[in-house]
């Protein structure tokens, strides 16, 4: 096992700055590209990453703390950003990112140093019995998959101009 507590804080601290100094200052054109009907561009990530830290990452830990495996964690809607209002621009976006990430690692460090069990199971609506470590680690690689995925789709967005050099870019070989 490879789960460290300040191995993942290390990532989860990073991620909202990383996405700033991708994003911060692009145009339309980059922000709002998408890889078609039922995908998401950069400003419906981070809206989405937004609401994970609304509803997902701390409140669940603290659900599985509080209750156990005696109650399922309530459900993620993982699409219900898509409902919210869309006017803002990606600069207030990851301002609002940062700052909530910044409350979840205050939380997360408060949990921690009172000698959280990272072993302590709770209890996932759909997976049934999940530790508080494969809790975390999921929230780490849900980071790392969202900067992934946004670069990708920026990168798609230039698929037609790079000519014969696709053959070369490997982010935008097709799996």
């Amino acid at each position: 096992m490879n789960f460290d507590i300040e191995e993942a804080i290390e990532v989860l601290e990073r991620t909202p700055k990383t996405l700033e100094y991708v994003l911060s200052g692009l145009s339309a054109g980059w922000v709002q590209c998408d890889e078609g009907e039922g995908t998401w561009n950069a400003a419906e990530v981070i809206d989405h990453l937004i609401e994970g830290e609304k509803t997902n990452w701390i409140p669940r830990l603290e659900f599985l703390l509080q209750e156990g495996e005696g109650k399922p964690f309530p459900p993620f809607g993982r699409f219900s950003h898509l409902h919210n209002d869309q006017k803002h621009s990606i600069e207030y976006k990851l301002h609002e990112f940062i700052t909530i990430r910044k409350e979840s690692i205050k939380k997360l460090r408060a949990i921690s140093e009172c000698s959280l069990d990272y072993e302590r199971t709770g209890s996932h609506p759909a997976f049934g019995s999940v530790k508080a470590r494969e809790l975390l680690s999921t929230w780490v690689v849900h980071d790392l998959t969202h900067i992934s995925q946004i670069v990708r789709v920026m990168a798609e967005r230039y698929r037609a101009d790079v000519g014969p050099w696709v053959e070369y870019l490997g982010i935008l070989k097709k799996k």
